[in-house]
């Protein structure tokens, strides 16, 4: 578990311990490579880049493990669309189409696994979408990234691919969207902002919380802090679509030409 999540959210490692699982913080020692990150800056949030080096790491050295990369490739977000697909059905069953769709990006499937059967609708001509990913001003992948090829990790273990990335040394700060702290994005997702085809925001941590309060006074759902990024710009986009109404005087002159036409009454 990252470092960062580890010490902020001492009830999910709780809650996994509870049923019987073992949670380490990384960068740990039970590692080669988390060892030598801690040897240089023993004081690090970790990220999510160094807590899957650590992972595979452990992996390869056992025979009886297999790890499977559950982010950020191609693969994940194809195997999430069928939250987009539910989406798609709801939506119809609502007599509706959505004008604007809104997810939070880390690695990206998240976002992909809602918008891509819409965004499908969109290149095939069917629809006609805006398509917004957010993501935190502390991780800013897609608005201040670089389109390029780089590893999915700090340890250059996982495949390199081509994606908007702030460089895999990148570490973030450690912001509570412990989910979103990650230096690069789903080479999928990054295609469809290079084309033009979604458009990225990033936005700041205290008024992403602010929404997330708002929305959980409304709705009664509390909802997690990486999806507050999402609400966040969905708030936004609320209040600038609202209709703006204006104070209107009737014009003296139109009043006089308005009453001229009265009809001569004699008396």
């Amino acid at each position: 578990m990252v470092r960062g999540s580890y010490d902020q959210k001492p009830y999910r490692r709780m809650i996994m311990e509870t049923y019987g699982a073992s949670v380490v913080a990384s960068p740990s020692a039970t590692t080669r490579y988390g060892r030598s990150v801690l040897e240089e800056h023993p004081d690090t949030p970790g990220s999510l880049g160094i807590a899957i080096s650590e992972a595979v790491e452990d992996a390869v050295g056992r025979d009886d493990t297999k790890y499977s990369l559950g982010s950020v490739l191609n693969h994940v977000m194809l195997h999430q669309t069928v939250i987009g697909l539910e989406a798609i059905e709801q939506m119809a069953m609502a007599g509706e189409k959505p004008d604007v769709l809104i997810g939070c990006v880390g690695g990206g499937s998240n976002f992909a696994g809602l918008v891509f059967p819409f965004v499908g609708q969109v290149l095939r001509g069917e629809a006609d979408y805006r398509v917004i990913a957010v993501e935190p001003e502390a991780t800013p992948s897609l608005s201040r990234g670089e389109y390029a090829y780089d590893y999915g990790d700090t340890a250059r273990m996982a495949p390199i691919v081509k994606m908007y990335t702030l460089g895999h040394d990148f570490i973030p700060e450690p912001i509570h969207a412990g989910g979103l702290r990650y230096h690069g994005m789903s080479p999928l997702v990054s295609l469809l902002k290079n084309q033009g085809v979604i458009e990225a925001q990033a936005v700041h941590q205290v008024p992403t919380f602010d929404a997330g309060v708002q929305f959980a006074r409304a709705e009664g759902i509390l909802p997690a802090p990486e999806s507050c990024h999402a609400i966040r710009v969905a708030i936004d986009q609320a209040l600038e679509a609202k209709d703006a109404l204006e104070d209107y005087e009737y014009p003296r002159e139109k009043v006089e030409i308005s009453l001229a036409a009265l009809p001569k009454v004699g008396g």
